[in-house]
This record gives C-alpha cells, sequence and structure tokens, in this order.
C-alpha cells in the first residue's frame, strides 16, 4: 500500500477557471475549507489534499481512478500517491501562489474555455512555470460543457498558440467536465506519465510550513491539550518520530512591537507524522505531511507559523534581516523597464511566505534588500520579486541569495 506522496502538484490558472473544482473531482475533497475562502467563493490560502491514483484493467484498457474500485467492480490497484497543492489565482493574491510554486514538482494548468486565452493570471502563471523551471505540466481545459463543441476546439487551438515558445509547448492539454467527471481519468493518465523527481533523502531534512493548526476544540481541559499541528512539504532529507527539531526564525519576543524584531527559534519533538489518513514512522522528501509536535499550539494557530522553515535542531541557516540578491528579470513585455530605487518597497516570496522588503542598495543583476520581517532562507530557494506598478503587485523576477 502507498502510504506517502512523493509527488506535489500544484493547480495553476486564472481565478475561477476551475482549479478548486478539479482538485475536489481527483481528491474527493474540497479544499476551500479557510473561512473568507468560503465566504468569498474563491481560493485565499493555500490548499492541499491528497489522492491515490490507481489503475483498472477491463475489456484489454487499461484506466485509471482515485476510487478504490473500478467500473466492473474489481478492486483498483494503486500506482502513485499525489499531494494536490490547489493556488489562489487571483490577481491580488498571485504571492500566495508564486510561495507555493517553492514545494511544487509538477502542475495541472488549469485554462477554462468559458474565458478567452490568455488571461491575466494565465499569462502571470506561465511566466512562474518558466521561471522556476516546471516543466512537469499537464494543461488541462475546463469547462467545455458551457461553450459547446465548436468553441472548445477553438479555445483548444488558442491554448497551443499560447503555449507556444514556452518550456511547456509540449505539454498535454486535456479537456474536462470536472463538475462532470467526464475526462478527469484522461488527466490522472497523463500524470501518472510525469517523470518522479529525484530526490535528495541522505542530507538534514529541510521542510517548508504551507499552514499550521491548533486542532483543539474551545473548552478543551488542560490535560486534554494537544501540541501545535504543522503541514507542509519536506524538500530534502527525512523526518522520524521522535526527531527533536528546530524552526525559524521562530516566535518574535520584542515586547514593543513597534521597535525591531527579535526572534527565537522554536524547539519541539516530531511526536506524530502522518500523511492524509495514514500514520508515518518516518516521512521522506516530497508530498504534503503532517506533523504533531509538543509545543504550545499558540503558535501554530490561524497558520501562524506559514512561510517559516523547519529541520533537525542546530541544523538550519540562521534568520536574516537583510539580505543581497542576484535579480533574475522576467523581461515582460507589459511591464516598465525601470531600475530598482533605492527605498523601494518589494514583495518576495520566499518558502512558503510572503515579505515585504525595501531595496537599500541596487546595482545591475545585484540588489541588496532590508527584510520587514526577520526570514530564514534556504540556500538553493529561488525567491519571487513582486513589483508595485500603478498600485499593483506584479511578478517581475525571482533572485537567489549571494
Amino acid at each position: 500500500m502507498l502510504k506517502q506522496s512523493e509527488f506535489n502538484i500544484g493547480t495553476l490558472g486564472h481565478v475561477d477557471h476551475g482549479k478548486t473544482t478539479l482538485t475536489s473531482a481527483i481528491t474527493h475533497q474540497w479544499t476551500d475549507t479557510h473561512s473568507e475562502s468560503v465566504k468569498r467563493s474563491m481560493t485565499i490560502k493555500l490548499g492541499y489534499a491528497d489522492a491515490t491514483i490507481s489503475k483498472c484493467e477491463a475489456g484489454g484498457q487499461t484506466t485509471y481512478t482515485t476510487s478504490d474500485t473500478c467500473i466492473d467492480g474489481s478492486k483498483s490497484i494503486p500506482v502513485r500517491k499525489i499531494s494536490l497543492l490547489d493556488s489562489p489565482g487571483h490577481e491580488t493574491l498571485m504571492a500566495t501562489a508564486i510561495a507555493g510554486s517553492s514545494i511544487i514538482d509538477a502542475a495541472m494548468f488549469v485554462i477554462s474555455a468559458a474565458e478567452p486565452c490568455p488571461m491575466p493570471q494565465t499569462k502571470e502563471h506561465l511566466m512562474i512555470i518558466n521561471a522556476l523551471n516546471i516543466d512537469r505540466v499537464v494543461v488541462v481545459q475546463t469547462k467545455i460543457d458551457i461553450v459547446g463543441k465548436e468553441k472548445a476546439k477553438a479555445h483548444y487551438a488558442q491554448i497551443q498558440k499560447f503555449l507556444k515558445g514556452s518550456r511547456i509547448e509540449n505539454a498535454p492539454v486535456v479537456p474536462v467536465m470536472a463538475n462532470k467527471n467526464v475526462n478527469v481519468d484522461a488527466v490522472l493518465e497523463e500524470i501518472v506519465k510525469l517523470k518522479m523527481p529525484e530526490r535528495d533523502t541522505a542530507s538534514d531534512p529541510v521542510m517548508y510550513v504551507a499552514r499550521s493548526f491548533d486542532v483543539n476544540r474551545p473548552g478543551t481541559a488542560i490535560k486534554d491539550l494537544k501540541g501545535g499541528v504543522i503541514g507542509g512539504s519536506i524538500i530534502r532529507g527525512k523526518l522520524k518520530v521522535g526527531d527533536e527539531i528546530e524552526i525559524r526564525p521562530g516566535i518574535n519576543t520584542a515586547k514593543d512591537r513597534t521597535k525591531r524584531e527579535t526572534y527565537e527559534p522554536i524547539f519541539t519533538k516530531v511526536e506524530s507524522l502522518s500523511a492524509g489518513s495514514e500514520h508515518l514512522d518516518e516521512a521522506v522528501a516530497g508530498g504534503l505531511i503532517a506533523i504533531g509536535t509538543d509545543m504550545d499550539p499558540s503558535f501554530t494557530k490561524a497558520d501562524g507559523l506559514v512561510g517559516q522553515v523547519l529541520g533537525l535542531a542546530g541544523k538550519l541557516p540562521e534568520p536574516l534581516q537583510s539580505a543581497e540578491m542576484k535579480y533574475f528579470s522576467l523581461n515582460r513585455d507589459d511591464l516598465p523597464k525601470a531600475a530598482f530605487r533605492d527605498g523601494e518597497p518589494i514583495l518576495l516570496g520566499v518558502g512558503t511566505g510572503t515579505v515585504v522588503g525595501y531595496v537599500k542598495k541596487a546595482r545591475k543583476d545585484r540588489v541588496q534588500v532590508d527584510f520587514k520581517h526577520t526570514v530564514c532562507i534556504d540556500r538553493n530557494a529561488k525567491i519571487s520579486i513582486l513589483r508595485n506598478f500603478a498600485q499593483r503587485w506584479r511578478l517581475s523576477g525571482y533572485s537567489v541569495l549571494k
């Protein structure tokens, strides 16, 4: 039996193009559980769910499903367990999608047939795919039942033209009716064909925190309280139950919140590991896992630790309040060709979090940035940069630490 997913697939695409509906059709879970997401009918925070893709052999044909049984009643055979990371598409929430790209191995690029291709965030998400070198991609054309056959075919041609010249121009394009579960099996087949990434399981573990929770109900007796729970993805190494771990930058200990922040790392112990409903003794790189700890649950309440980095005690890099970075521009035709200004505010996607920074000094492809909040940055990470043009945050490029 496949216990842990080792493959993270992000859903990318413009707002209201059907990403969450497609995720639900595959996983049978609705990932928009955050209260603001439900209230506003769109994805606000990263949602995730696991699914096991199984194959069915019947009538000389192989088909794929996420059900335990095949249409003929026979038992399906598990072939791959995946984690789906549902990212928001709305332009004002692009930073969340960019942050999520740090733990994406592959992508389902969702494009609705009900609107012309490309829409603004469709274009921006393709830029993310190109900038972050995501080449394991399945393009999914949704809502074909709304427009009819001829318009769907014309829109399909628009998608192919849009992808031409990008790193995913040869990616498969699969038309679906996700709300009616039509052709979702074809999407699963293409996911199974994607090559698994090579994993580093020998290095010290590093995990990006994507969500954090207090699982205790109001009024729980002190003796029955459970420690904080962390959700995220290990990007290298492995974690075991019983490991002593550290979370950085940790908790802000400054008594005067108007002054410079001071952080203390959180030290805790891995009490439990789980992937969906499966309990693990050991978790490896890839897939989305939940870690039960013995830390104060107030630290993890309401995603309080999102964007932080977890590793073995004493093995993480020192948190930073400023950094020099090498900048790579996306050279977008729709943005001004403007150099960075001293003091310019920028928005950075760091790991699974976002932070405001202020340009201290810039020259050619180098930029020195002071962070508004202390951050812990893995040396191998790509840091997405959004600049403010005409009172809108726009993805302009990415950077790496120098």
